[in-house]
């Protein structure tokens, strides 16, 4: 091809790329506008139910607020530095932190321990599956109420069994040194169906190969389980291990039903004094500062574990 040819090519190309190009950018539009359209609900939905009461605890958490929950003054950061100097906000504080280590590794170990019971086929297997999976189905509520009955101090299950046993009865949800441990026994439980299905999920998801290679190594079933599929399970236990601290930081109901936070403040954790300054005070502003230090909280512990705790995760 010619010097001369090669220009008319090269001109013509230019030609048809920029009657192209608003053709192409119109298209890319609306590729763009049918993204944002099928988003759209969902965006909705964060900004009315995430990004607006965020935005609104932030204002409240400057200014004081009247009974009726009306903003009454603008008073900065006054609000924080009563929160930090208040015994009652490093109490709750306090409370929180020894719920979650109270609930959040048992819970991960009890999930462990049937998940390694019932991931091999055998029979009845299938059954055990269930009845471990079942709390995942029941509500905060109704595992309350449940534990309620059994903690009942005299006709609650829990004490007559202790009476049998030539024991005298517990006040489960009276004694203050018993308060927190029950209700976190009642978590424990309630939280199992979740971290069972989870972990089980994560067993069967290592393939069979693994086992079998080992199982010719001679290598024993506990050494296989510890050494072999733990390791290959710690990206499951990882995530399961962020979820429940931030739930744990985050519990109330059952709280709520159980205890009210008493005997003595013994189980009033984070959550429940954001809702007793808020809904039980009507102190809007206090509680939003609560509300955004949790968030604070959880945000940093969250960045911890993922700065930290994340380089002992084995990911295959």
């Amino acid at each position: 091809m010619s010097t001369t040819h090669r220009e008319a090519y090269g001109a013509i190309r230019a030609k048809d790329s920029i009657v192209r190009t608003p053709a192409k950018r119109l298209s890319v539009w609306k590729e763009h506008a049918a993204g944002y359209a099928f988003l759209a609900p969902s965006l909705v939905l964060f900004g009315v139910f995430l990004f607006y009461p965020l935005f609104q605890s932030i204002y409240l958490s400057f200014h004081l607020t009247d009974p009726r929950g009306s903003v009454a003054a603008f008073v900065g950061f006054d609000n924080f530095t009563q929160l930090f100097a208040s015994p009652a906000f490093w109490n709750s504080l306090e409370v929180t932190l020894q719920f979650t280590l109270l609930t959040v590794p048992a819970g991960i170990i009890a999930g462990l321990l049937l998940a390694a019971l019932t991931y091999t086929k055998l029979r009845g297997t299938s059954l055990f599956r269930f009845i471990f999976s079942l709390p995942v189905a029941l509500s905060v509520s109704t595992s309350s109420v449940i534990w309620m009955m059994l903690y009942h101090p005299t006709t609650g299950m829990l004490n007559f069994f202790l009476s049998k046993l030539g024991m005298s009865p517990v006040q489960w949800l009276i004694d203050p040194s018993w308060a927190l441990v029950s209700v976190s026994i009642m978590t424990i439980w309630m939280n199992s169906g979740f971290n069972y299905i989870l972990l089980l999920s994560g067993l069967q998801g290592i393939g069979s190969d693994i086992r079998d290679s080992a199982r010719i190594d001679g290598s024993g079933p506990f050494r296989t389980f510890f050494q072999i599929l733990l390791p290959l399970l710690s990206p499951t236990v990882f995530f399961l291990t962020v979820v429940s601290v931030m739930n744990a930081f985050q519990s109330f109901g059952q709280i709520h039903i159980l205890t009210k936070g008493g005997p003595a403040g013994s189980t009033e954790v984070f959550v429940y004094s954001i809702y007793k300054e808020a809904f039980v005070n009507y102190q809007f502003g206090t509680g939003s500062a609560l509300a955004l230090v949790l968030f604070a909280i959880i945000l940093l512990l969250t960045w911890i574990q993922f700065r930290f705790v994340e380089k002992k995760v084995h990911y295959q």
